[in-house]
């Protein structure tokens, strides 16, 4: 699955008028960059949600043909649902296999998705998240064997820690990609809008969250005029 239903505010101007999916990196829209990276691990049946500008994905995606996969649109123009709900409201889509992947439309990387997803069949996990050790302000707490235990942010001070423990915990920055097992659907939450973090946070004292540290691959955050500049650098 795709995220791609956000309003793209940190690409401003740009998304007063199109969805951060179809900006350019090198010539192609985000939105293709993300389908051909997962067409390059094996992956050609893709979900995207859609609510800013929908219109505009639904008829890039008709006109390019997927870009040469399956692509299914998860409809969120009544109520944008935030990271979390977005995969809920997908889950007709998603809960026929063990698991599935999930990232933002936004992220530019080569992070090996074969060895996320042997990773996480190997801890039987609830989800995986790929992270990095770069700076953020955002972190995931995790202990040693890598497993998720809280989340902080740096900029305003907040914690949560979901999962207790003695051990010292390591600060890892999110990349916005994971696999997700089904098993998240039959899990009860707090509402039908919120994000992944808030799901992994409930579920981190009961089930297994996992992180992979994937540092040293190549990891652009395409969400600000400056990043997509640098991709378009990097791709052009």
């Amino acid at each position: 699955m795709i995220l791609a239903a956000g309003f793209g505010t940190r690409l401003k101007p740009f998304t007063d008028h199109h969805p951060k999916a179809l900006a350019l990196a090198g010539g192609k829209t985000l939105l293709e960059h993300a389908i051909r990276y997962l067409q390059r691990h094996g992956i050609y049946e893709v979900v995207v949600n859609v609510h800013h500008f929908a219109d505009q994905i639904e008829e890039t995606v008709c006109r390019e043909k997927g870009f040469g996969s399956k692509v299914f649109i998860s409809d969120e123009r009544t109520a944008i649902l935030d990271t979390g709900g977005g995969v809920l409201h997908a889950a007709p889509y998603l809960q026929h296999d063990p698991y599935f992947v999930v990232m933002n439309v936004d992220i530019l990387t080569t992070l090996n998705l074969e060895k996320l997803i042997q990773q996480h069949e190997q801890n039987c996990a609830m989800a995986t998240l790929a992270v990095m050790e770069r700076t953020s302000s955002r972190y995931l707490l995790c202990n040693a064997e890598g497993q998720l235990c809280g989340w902080e942010n740096r900029s305003t001070g907040e914690k949560k820690i979901a999962r207790h423990t003695q051990e010292r915990l390591v600060a890892k920055a999110f990349s916005g990609i994971q696999v997700i097992s089904r098993e998240i659907f039959s899990q009860a939450f707090p509402s039908s809008k919120l994000s992944l973090i808030t799901m992994y946070l409930q579920l981190a004292a009961t089930y297994p969250i996992y992180t992979f540290d994937h540092t040293g691959d190549t990891f652009i955050d395409a969400g600000k005029p400056a990043d997509l500049a640098r991709a378009d650098l990097l791709l052009g």
